[in-house]
């Protein structure tokens, strides 16, 4: 099921910012698995990068600041409402 945005398109709205470094922090995440799982098979085919470990633990701190980043931005409370509790 693809991503939908109902509301409206104003990148200055806080909770379309938020759903915008949200899907941006998904496709990090995504690029990371695909990368790096396809790097590990082939270091388990052909021992060709003797620090990919290194590369992998970089780019997973990497990818747990971006994370606390989005956690961080989140809006708290707007005038409609509190958007985490509303469903």
């Amino acid at each position: 099921m693809p991503i939908r945005w109902y509301g409206t398109g104003d990148s200055s709205d806080p909770i379309y910012q938020h759903f915008s470094r949200i899907v941006t922090f998904t496709l990090h995440a995504m690029a990371f698995a695909a990368l790096n799982s396809g790097l590990w098979l082939a270091q388990q085919i052909s021992h060709f990068w003797t620090h990919l470990d290194w590369f992998t633990e970089i780019w997973l701190i990497g990818l747990l600041v971006h994370l606390i980043f989005v956690l961080s931005r989140r809006p708290r409370n707007s005038s409609q409402g509190d958007p985490v509790s509303e469903n």
